[in-house]
């Protein structure tokens, strides 16, 4: 099957800015909307080609959406408020040796999409521990 590539119109550069503020309003791109632009400026300054301006744009979009996507899903989750793991009270778990919460802290588990269980009695941190990795990781992979 082929494809044919459609005409491509000269325009000028308030043309073209405008053609793409009306493109990415219409198609949802909100960073790309507001860093093509600059983005174009510093690709022509790095001679960079279309398709590495065009990769970066869309790169930038994605990282953006990944960004709002995590914290949209904590304030979604309705977690009562901020934990930290530096606040977290290890002597309400005796038996959990140090070194797993670190490792645990490290969050590889979220990043490999393991699972985490954490069982125990009420009050002895499940939830505090749950909100203070989920913290920890959010910062760490923004």
């Amino acid at each position: 099957m082929t494809t044919t590539v459609p005409a491509l119109s000269a325009l000028s550069d308030q043309a073209a800015e405008a053609a793409i503020g009306a493109a990415t309003r219409t198609l949802q791109l909100p960073t790309i909307r507001d860093q093509a632009i600059p983005m174009a400026a510093a690709a022509s300054k790095q001679r960079l080609s279309h398709k590495a301006y065009l990769a970066e744009v869309l790169n930038a979009e994605c990282d953006e959406r990944d960004a709002r996507r995590q914290i949209r899903r904590v304030k979604e989750a309705k977690f009562p408020r901020t934990k930290r793991l530096t606040d977290f009270d290890t002597r309400t778990l005796p038996d959990l040796p140090t070194a797993t919460l670190a490792d645990l802290a490290g969050c590889r588990w979220i990043d490999k999409g393991e699972p985490l269980i954490l069982l125990g009695d009420s009050g002895t941190g499940k939830t505090h521990l749950l909100i203070a990795h989920l913290a920890s990781w959010e910062a760490a992979s923004s």
